[in-house]
């Protein structure tokens, strides 16, 4: 038998449970990682150098080994399955601490992750701990003051509920709206449409700043471009796509096709056509194939007799900026996100669709959206 056949391998640590980073990332003063699952008493037994009682602040020393890996505050909460400990903010102590969690079999979660562990949150409901869980998917001040908004607004809606000033149909209509759930994920949109139409120039447009290359030039964009930005507080993945034409260059080919796949991808399709370019063959087949896209007619300052005219397209000059905020107004009406109070109750959550799918106004099952259903 070679020595191979005896060699040991350790096995993979048993997890624990989680390690989870409550604050942002990057250096700071202090970062705070709390530790929750069953391996608790262990880890404290074998790394922290004072006894920890909970609901009390602990002074102390975390160790690996012989090794001081920082000071720390250590709170636990009752229970005893969740610590908070309050550590030096420079991301190697971060990463150290991290590290030692994961040996110890706690499972790194990032604190910008959404959305996060229920047990990183500490809210007094299952609707209130649900919102806290999404906070980080909050990317603009609409979806921020929505999202927060929400305990309150449901809770209103209770009471409205229990004094019988409510339409029967109310819990169906806020089930179906999902202008939360875009408002914290963000859509796909995808601009396409045939080489050099403008479709770089409203991209840079929608972002408010130049983010892709733009040339009169066919081909210019030779791969799709996709970034965040902010659609008057809709955050939204812009896909700039390269144009779609028949072409001998393998490299633009490559990209065209990993250009349909985005476009594939998309939850909405802008189709730019040129006003100084009449309609061909591939132009009609876009507008067939997309028949729920946004249409835009681009360049009308060099519109001609013949060029493109599609009945209820808008027109724009991408150049000017012209049109721009129409497009807009426009990509927010797809998701339900054009005119909205934030202090309206929304669901946002697989959860609360299917409690509000089977509850009434008169069902005890809507407070599951607060038990935790």
């Amino acid at each position: 038998m070679s020595d191979d056949a005896h060699e040991f391998v350790a096995p993979a640590p048993v997890r624990a449970g989680k390690a989870i980073v409550l604050t942002a990332t990057g250096a700071a003063a202090v970062a705070v990682i709390r530790l929750c699952g069953a391996g608790l008493g262990p880890f404290l037994q074998t790394h922290f150098s004072r006894p920890v009682r909970p609901g009390r602040c602990v002074y102390g020393r975390i160790v690996d080994a012989q090794r001081v890996v920082d000071d720390a505050v250590a709170v636990l909460h009752e229970g005893g399955s969740t610590l908070d400990l309050s550590i030096h903010g420079g991301p190697w102590v971060v990463r150290s601490v991290l590290e030692l969690a994961r040996r110890e079999g706690f499972e790194p979660v990032p604190g910008s992750t959404a959305p996060l562990p229920a047990e990183a949150c500490d809210g007094t409901s299952a609707l209130e701990v649900e919102m806290l869980q999404w906070l980080p998917a909050a990317r603009t001040e609409l979806a921020l003051r929505t999202l927060l908004a929400q305990p309150q607004a449901w809770a209103a809606l209770r009471d409205a509920i229990r004094r019988g000033r409510t339409s029967p149909r109310v819990l169906a209509d806020i089930a179906a709206d999902r202008s939360l759930h875009w408002l914290l994920n963000p859509p796909r949109i995808a601009i396409i449409g045939p080489p050099n139409v403008g479709k770089s120039t409203l991209a840079n447009q929608l972002f408010a700043q130049e983010r892709s290359i733009t040339a009169d030039v066919p081909g210019t964009t030779r791969d799709w471009v996709g970034e965040i930005a902010d659609i008057d507080g809709l955050a939204a993945m812009l896909v700039d796509t390269p144009g779609l034409r028949t072409t001998e260059d393998a490299i633009e080919q490559e990209a065209i096709a990993r250009g349909r796949e985005q476009i594939a991808a998309a939850d909405l399709v802008v189709l730019v056509l040129d006003a100084a370019r009449a309609l061909g063959g591939q132009e009609y087949q876009m507008l067939q194939a997309h028949a729920d896209a946004i249409v835009v007619v681009n360049r009308c300052d060099l519109a001609v007799d013949g060029g493109a005219d599609v009945p209820g397209a808008l027109r724009t000059i991408a150049t000017r900026g012209q049109g721009v905020d129409r497009l807009r107004s426009l990509i927010r009406e797809r998701f339900g996100c054009e005119s909205i109070d934030p202090a309206q109750p929304r669901c946002w959550t697989a959860r609360q669709r299917r409690i509000l799918q089977r509850a009434d106004t008169r069902s005890a099952a809507l407070d599951e959206l607060w038990t935790g259903g």
